[in-house]
């Protein structure tokens, strides 16, 4: 490599270019991928946006409106701009906007008529007096019953639109089996319900439609969405990529430890696999490649990373509020739990860009390559500040919204404030309007999922469904228990390793075409009680759905991150999904872990030291010697032999068990002697 090359590798004098990555991100994520619309139709669009984010702002800071009425308008503005910004079918993305009779603003009349429509169906409800709700629940009217239907059938399409055809498949599947289910096979018959009984469950009632799923996207996403828009503004993104540069750029490999370092703080802000990958990405996987890794490793690294940003604390996507919902318990405490598991996620993937690097004899970066860290906090200290009070004011025991809106409060105070970097009043609005635009796919998926949850509460197919996977798995562990001695595993052990084995499939499988929230929300309400039924802590189960349903981010055919990440590296998008899926299979070991040995998630009920120490030194070796296998190289490259004892030794590490911590242990220690014995040899070869 030249030097005139190796001069274009610094990230000194790379910045976030806002425009450039809301670009990337409309260009690789389907969710915020909008038609063309003319000039006016635009205006337009972007006032209702920045009207809905004023709204959930205002509401915020000032307090929350009746528990329907609030859903209501949230869902009321959400469906009517679905409509309006997403083309009945994908050719609708490429026509050139006009404004005539038949299309004002460039939008076809049909969407006005839905949009319209869906207005009036979700409006219908919160208009009713809540005595008289009371009353008609169980009893519906043909009114009801008509725009019941009505807002389902839209509120499908709006899903399909925004996030494609799973959910809706899904979804009408669930109902027809609400409908038919004296026709259902063996334990899952029951007694059915018609239409009207659906439509009642699903439309007048929290447990469907307006139920949690929309509540927790509708009074914590949509604000922490907002302010990770504003955080990002302010030039906090960009203090996080300098100071990831300056820890992580001058070791072996520099750009891509600084693409893990940068996603996990950018993660804590953004929430978003796929936003996380093009923002971040846009500055590392050109350096990247400019050192000399592969390209499809290159954005692997960066779409591995990137996913950890939804589990990553404080803010963690969408995933903490419902935990929150559903497990009632605090804040502080999810995020707690959270720390261990997000940060063997990234160790996960630093081990093995360390290796590749070691192996490819790839430099860091350096000193004249390296940004300025004092220059960059003397420039964006004051960004800090909002999350800082965000952070406080959820620690003392707030709701999650008013720290949200601190938050937000905060940004655009330091926005318009700090003379280094300015944010004109124009830009607040840029981000009022881009908070919201986030928002609206998964506002419509949320409210798509309530359909699924409102079936299970109807007829009680979830706990069928967890009979089924238990059973299952019990007799697959009598069949395996009769070939493993019983000394090594019982059949309770097993029972439950297989349990998790079918749910971390499904959950994968379901998160190929579903977004990561409304995956969560459908394996908790399915999967999770299978596990508590084996004696698994409800905190736990949680954590163990939705780590296996972000691993879909990074797994083919559907891996959106690794797709994105493609895009920007110019490699081949499969090749790229199955290296990110190799980067990522700490995060598919560590749900295991912290399965059979909670204490991992620190706040578990049996939680105790020696425990916690055992689990978490045990996975983290366990990881390095997995790491090291599927990346050829220890300290000089491994044979076969030894990467097959150190994949053995990884699984026996991370087993929470002593006497298996020490077998891998022992298996491990020829490997070593043999790679340092390779590393005095290769140090004793002349230069």
């Amino acid at each position: 490599m030249s030097e005139n090359q190796d001069q274009k590798i610094s990230l000194q004098a790379m910045e976030l270019d806002e425009e450039k990555a809301r670009e990337l991100e409309e260009k690789f994520d389907s969710e915020i991928r909008f038609r063309k619309l003319t000039t006016y139709g635009s205006y337009l669009v972007g006032f209702l946006l920045i009207v809905l984010s004023i709204f959930h702002y205002y509401t915020a800071g000032f307090g929350l409106l009746q528990e329907m009425v609030h859903r209501g308008i949230h869902l009321s503005f959400v469906l009517a701009l679905v409509f309006l910004v997403f083309p009945l079918t994908k050719r609708g993305y490429d026509k050139t906007p006009r404004s005539t009779l038949f299309t004002p603003f460039g939008i076809p009349i049909y969407d006005w008529l839905l949009a319209i429509g869906a207005v009036v169906a979700v409006a219908h409800v919160p208009l009713i007096p809540l005595d008289d709700l009371a009353f008609r629940v169980g009893n519906p009217t043909p009114t009801d019953v008509f725009l019941g239907l009505l807002l389902i059938v839209l509120l499908l399409d709006a899903t399909r639109r925004s996030v494609g055809w799973p959910l809706p498949i899904i979804c009408i599947i669930f109902m027809a089996y609400a409908i038919f289910g004296p026709y259902m096979p063996s334990i899952l018959v029951h007694p059915g319900n018609s239409v009207s009984q659906l439509v009642n469950h699903l439309y007048l009632t929290t447990q469907g439609i307006y139920g949690l799923a929309l509540g927790v996207v509708a009074t914590y996403v949509f604000h922490f969405v907002l302010f990770g828009v504003f955080a990002s503004r302010i030039g906090l993104g960009q203090l996080f990529l300098d100071c990831a540069a300056w820890v992580a750029g001058r070791f072996a490999g520099g750009p891509a430890k600084v693409s893990i370092f940068g996603s996990a703080l950018f993660g804590m802000i953004s929430g978003s696999s796929v936003a996380n990958t093009v923002t971040v990405g846009s500055l590392t996987i050109p350096a990247m490649i400019r050192l000399g890794y592969k390209r499809n490793f290159a954005a692997a690294v960066e779409a591995a990373s990137s996913t950890g940003g939804q589990v990553t604390p404080p803010i963690m996507g969408a995933a903490a509020f419902l935990m929150i919902e559903f497990l009632n318990l605090p804040y502080t405490t999810i995020i707690l739990a959270a720390v261990v598991p997000a940060f063997m996620h990234f160790f996960g993937v630093l081990m093995q860009v360390h290796f590749e690097a070691k192996r490819s004899g790839l430099r860091g970066l350096r000193p004249d390559e390296m940004p300025d860290v004092k220059e960059a906090l003397k420039r964006d200290w004051p960004t800090i500040i909002p999350l800082v009070a965000l952070i406080g004011v959820l620690v003392s025991g707030y709701t999650p919204y008013l720290a949200a809106f601190w938050g937000i409060t905060l940004c655009v105070v330091v926005g318009l404030l700090n003379p280094r970097r300015r944010m004109s009043i124009s830009e607040v609005m840029v981000c009022l309007r881009d908070g919201a635009k986030y928002a609206l796919a998964v506002g419509a998926a949320a409210a798509t999922v309530g359909i699924v949850i409102g079936v299970v509460t109807l007829t009680g197919v979830g706990f069928k469904l967890s009979y089924i996977v238990t059973s299952t798995a019990a007799q697959m562990a009598s069949f395996s228990g009769s070939i493993i001695p019983a000394v090594m595993f019982s059949q309770t052990t097993l029972t439950l390793l297989f349990t998790l084995l079918m749910t971390g499939v499904v959950c994968i499988l379901m998160g190929c075409g579903i977004p990561t929230t409304a995956n969560y929300i459908i394996m908790v309400t399915i999967a999770a009680p299978a596990l508590v039924l084996l004696g698994v802590e409800p905190i736990v189960a949680h954590f163990f759905v939705f780590y296996y349903g972000l691993l879909a981010d990074i797994t083919p055919p559907v891996a959106l991150a690794a797709y994105a990440a493609a895009g920007m590296a110019g490699s081949d998008p499969f090749k790229t999904g199955n290296t990110a899926f190799r980067l990522g299979l700490g995060k598919a070991l560590v749900p295991f872990v912290f399965v059979f040995s909670p204490s991992l998630l620190l706040v578990t009920k049996d939680f105790n030291l020696p425990d916690f120490l055992l689990a978490f030194f045990g996975c983290a070796f366990g990881i390095v010697c997995l790491g090291a296998a599927l990346s050829r190289f220890m300290l000089v490259p491994t044979k076969a032999w030894e990467n097959i004892l150190l994949v053995l030794a990884a699984f026996l590490m991370i087993a929470p068990e002593l006497y298996s911590t020490v077998l891998g242990v022992v298996l491990v220690i020829p490997v070593l002697l043999r790679q340092m014995r390779g590393l005095q040899i290769q140090k004793a070869l002349p230069a």
